[in-house]
């Protein structure tokens, strides 16, 4: 009989939805002490393993299917199944953005939800590596995962933190290779330019700026943060303004750079600013949108800005974030960079990774793991237009917000059906 019809059995046959709500709550049934609730835990834990071996009786792959029908959806299952006649092959890593991708502000309290943390757990138990890949600071990034995932699996040498986007990779448990500063490896020229921006960007800043804003303690990349709830009024209206400042404060540095490198600049303070600004409103619609509505968007044709200044700005990622963040990072570290090197040290020579992810920083992977048949893209229903755009034009994975684990699960199912050969 074929797998489709397996599944049409085992979904139209069973009970499945109760055994899913079974095994979600002996999964994620929190740890009390007390003998009647621990009693009750037992008492569903033998209900589940009773529902389970009347599908493993009932199936040559019984254990398979029980198991994806703990676990996966109708239509989750036949999405798996689509994707395993597609690929032939099972996910071998997860790499997965954070913020409003595995925990949203709007949907999960900026929590990552229980149930995917336990997920992601089974992964890794059944060793499959994650590369948690975010824009957040390193120090940030461990302390949530040692709280969500804990300590065993941050340190079992199958886990790896790719952050601020790609500037370092953290991966416990390699020795020499453990902590790699990727920034390090720029030219001379580009880190001086953060450099002077960074020790800069607060004490020059204009009063309304520093009393609305503050550094993310990155150790690269220069972001400015609201003082004021993210997604706010107040949060869009600093951002705005310090996304200007931002790009005229790099400006003014990478003219800087030009001086001390050619004996003289070529142009003046202004028209250097004027120049930086119109290359980035031409590189990105929303940097033109925010310029446009802070009136600092200058009448000036792009491509007609100075060779030695495009030189220079081609290599910074100028990035905005809507009442979130303003911030400068560099092109030639982004989360592809990082991917690859978390891969290199984790060992995975052949990956088909499932890259889950709402921005443009992690469309590039997204874009990466499509160029080469090296995995499948998935992204909240919130995501940017064009990393939407690009899940949906490939695999269609597309999940609602806070739930992430809707993918995770088609994609356990994915791995466990590809295991039947």
């Amino acid at each position: 009989m074929e797998r489709y019809d397996l599944v049409y059995q085992l979904y139209d046959e069973y009970d499945t939805k109760t055994l899913r709500e079974f095994q979600e709550f002996v999964d994620v049934f929190p740890a009390v002490d007390s003998r009647v609730a621990l009693e009750h835990w037992q008492g569903a834990t033998e209900e589940l393993e009773e529902r389970k071996d009347e599908i493993r009786s009932s199936f040559a792959a019984g254990e398979t299917f029980a198991e994806i029908a703990a676990r996966a959806t109708r239509d989750q299952a036949f999405t798996a199944l689509d994707l395993e006649a597609k690929y032939d092959r099972a996910v071998n890593v997860l790499v997965l953005d954070v913020d409003e991708t595995l925990r949203s502000a709007g949907g999960t309290d900026n929590e990552i939800p229980r149930e995917t943390l336990h997920l992601l757990t089974e992964f890794h138990e059944t060793g499959v590596p994650i590369v948690i890949c975010t824009g957040q600071t390193l120090e940030n990034v461990k302390g949530f995962a040692i709280q969500g995932l804990g300590s065993e699996i941050v340190h079992s040498g199958d886990l790896s933190i790719v952050y601020e986007a790609g500037t370092g990779v953290f991966t416990p448990g390699h020795g020499a290779d453990t902590k790699q500063l990727l920034y390090e490896d720029l030219e001379e020229e580009i880190r001086t330019v953060f450099d002077e921006v960074r020790s800069r960007v607060l004490p020059e800043a204009p009063e309304e700026l520093r009393r609305g804003c503050h550094l993310q303690g990155n150790e690269f990349n220069v972001t400015m943060k609201p003082n004021y709830e993210t997604g706010s009024a107040d949060a869009r209206e600093i951002i705005d303004e310090a996304l200007v400042y931002l790009i005229d404060l790099l400006a003014d540095a990478v003219g800087d750079t030009l001086e001390n490198g050619d004996g003289e600049s070529a142009l003046d303070d202004e028209t250097i600013t004027d120049w930086t600004r119109a290359f980035y409103a031409a590189q990105d619609p929303e940097l033109r949108a925010v310029l446009e509505s802070e009136g600092s968007y200058p009448d000036l044709d792009a491509d007609t800005v100075p060779d030695a200044l495009t030189a220079v700005l081609e290599r910074i990622d100028v990035a905005y974030y809507e009442a979130d963040a303003a911030e400068i990072g560099s092109l030639e570290l982004n989360k592809v960079v990082g991917v690859e090197r978390a891969l290199d040290v984790l060992g995975v020579d052949d990956p088909f990774a499932l890259v889950m992810g709402d921005s443009k920083s992690d469309l590039r992977v997204m874009k990466w793991v499509a160029e080469n048949d090296a995995g499948i893209a998935a992204a909240p229903e919130h995501a940017s237009q064009d990393t939407l755009q690009h899940v949906l034009e490939t695999d269609e994975l597309v999940f609602d917000r806070g739930k992430s684990v809707d993918v995770l699960r088609t994609v356990y199912a994915l791995n466990r059906l590809a295991r039947l050969g």
